[in-house]
């Protein structure tokens, strides 16, 4: 049975995505930083799909936790997919982001990304999926959140360099960038907010979390999709 890791999987895009590859037939490790609340629901969704699946703290802004994690991960002996969901923000602009701020935003996001696959290198086998979630902050600027469109920008510009450290193997490395998804966060925004949203995608709506792990389905799928850097905006700032 292959294996997979999907970090950040207890809720929104992240559970969504976990409980597709449970039903693509893969062995789904789930991580979770915080959100300790969210395990059980996880737990519940997840064997309604299969039993194939684990629930793991892994905080991704602690590099001790982190080891721990990528210990345990290196004795599953492969590790087939990679799916580098977990993030996390900080909603302010350039002076109102400390030096803490901007390190803590890029540990989680940018930093121990990069990690996870160095140190789970010579556990991925030829032919793997590494599927990195990006940000339509990472493609247009936004002045909201500062550190996080630039760390979004930095996760794409780190898959499409993964690439050729991965060329010859066949393994693939792509980045799936949504932009405004239905998710427990978003659901809470102020609908003033939410409508303005709306109103500047042509589709008029915010995306299922649902539709965004489906594009994650493809990049697994396609073994001939690399490199790639996949929009799930419904076509945000056509209007």
């Amino acid at each position: 049975m292959k294996n997979a890791i999907v970090t950040g999987g207890t809720k929104g895009i992240g559970l969504a995505i976990a409980k597709m590859l449970l039903r693509e037939g893969y062995n789904v490790m789930v991580t979770y930083a915080h959100d300790s609340a969210a395990v059980d629901s996880c737990m519940a969704e997840l064997r309604r799909i299969g039993e194939q699946f684990e629930i793991v703290h892994a905080d991704q802004g602690d590099k001790r936790s982190m080891a721990e994690f990528v210990k345990a991960m290196r004795q599953k002996k492969h590790i087939d997919c990679l799916v580098l969901n977990a993030g996390t923000t900080h909603r302010e602009g350039l002076r109102g982001t400390t030096d803490s701020d901007w390190e803590r935003v890029m540990q989680v996001n940018v930093n121990s990304a990069m990690y996870l696959v160095r140190d789970l290198y010579d556990v991925i086998p030829c032919n793997s999926r590494i599927v990195f979630m990006g940000s339509m902050m990472g493609v247009l600027p936004h002045s909201v959140s500062l550190s996080y469109g630039v760390s979004k920008a930095a996760v794409i510009a780190l898959a499409k360099n993964l690439v050729k450290e991965f060329a010859g193997t066949g393994t693939t490395v792509n980045v799936i960038v949504p932009g405004f998804v239905e998710t427990e966060w978003q659901k809470n925004k102020p609908e003033e907010i939410r409508r303005n949203i709306c109103k500047k995608t042509a589709l008029e709506r915010f995306a299922t979390p649902e539709e965004v792990a489906e594009a994650v389905i493809f990049c697994i799928k396609n073994a001939f999709v690399n490199g790639s850097v996949i929009e799930i905006s419904g076509g945000y700032n056509y209007k």
